[in-house]
């Protein structure tokens, strides 16, 4: 009869080869090889993701840069800061105007030149309907870029430059989102922050594109239909009519820095 083993330790040597060595051996379970874990590759992949995404940021941003730069230097910033050269350079393009203002407002508008001045210029160089037209198409497809900026390439530098007057309003964006936007579109129009601040917000973005074109559909409007009266007034209006207009608004200014300095001293500490 062969002689059987002394000790565990040489009965799991034994029977490390064997399907039930683990149950002698705990040691022997644990070195085995396991596959990696779901959760592991899903860790990689989102890593590899981030980097890429990170890689694409950077690029964008080069490309804004790049070209803003080349648009200063070819002078065509100065155009769109003169309506009656900017109205001849964009007659002189023919049919390719639209297109080239189009172009010009949702590149440049997002990025710190005023929107009025494209609004403007559009009523001061075709008729009211091609103005509102071409307005609509612009501010909307500034506050897309305006939008898609701060929430895919530059959202983290894009939160620290968000004014506190904006950040009011994420309550109500979670509840009201809709109706939130409109209102925000039809009393601050288009300003670069407020592209930013609905593109780090919850807010949706078909949310934000038709609470915007709601928004902005009667300043717009407006301002292409009375644009060019409104120009003509402001241009032949006499220096007492400016005086006592700046004076009206200079009196609106300390109004509502005195009701928000009461408001402020009103609240307990």
């Amino acid at each position: 009869m062969a002689s059987q083993p002394r000790d565990w330790q040489s009965l799991s040597l034994l029977d490390a080869s064997g399907r039930d060595a683990h149950r002698l051996d705990p040691k022997i379970k644990q070195s085995k090889i396991e596959p990696a874990s779901p959760r592991r590759v899903t860790t990689q992949a989102l890593s590899e993701a981030k980097k890429k995404l990170r890689f694409a940021r950077i690029i964008a941003v080069l490309a804004v840069l790049a070209l803003l730069i080349t648009a200063h230097q070819l002078g065509i910033l100065q155009h769109f800061k003169d309506p009656p050269r900017l109205k001849t350079a964009l007659i002189g393009l023919g049919a390719w105007g639209y297109a080239a203002f189009i172009v010009a407002y949702a590149v440049l508008q997002p990025f710190g030149i005023p929107g009025t001045v494209y609004v403007v210029a559009a009523a001061l160089i075709w008729p009211w309907p091609i103005a509102f037209g071409l307005s609509i198409t612009g501010t909307m497809c500034a506050s897309v870029v305006g939008f898609s900026f701060a929430r895919f390439v530059a959202r983290d530098a894009v939160s620290a430059l968000i004014p506190e007057r904006f950040k009011k309003y994420d309550e109500a964006l979670e509840r009201r989102a809709f109706a939130t936007v409109v209102v925000l579109r039809f009393i601050f129009w288009m300003p670069p922050l407020l592209h930013a601040f609905f593109g780090i917000s919850k807010v949706r973005f078909w949310t934000h594109f038709w609470g915007s074109l709601v928004g902005y559909l009667l300043p717009l409007l407006a301002m292409s239909y009375f644009g060019q009266v409104l120009f003509d007034a402001a241009k032949n209006a006499p220096t007492r009519v400016w005086v006592g207009a700046a004076g009206v608004v200079a009196l609106l200014v300390l109004l509502f820095w005195l009701l928000r300095r009461r408001r402020v001293r009103a609240k307990p500490v």
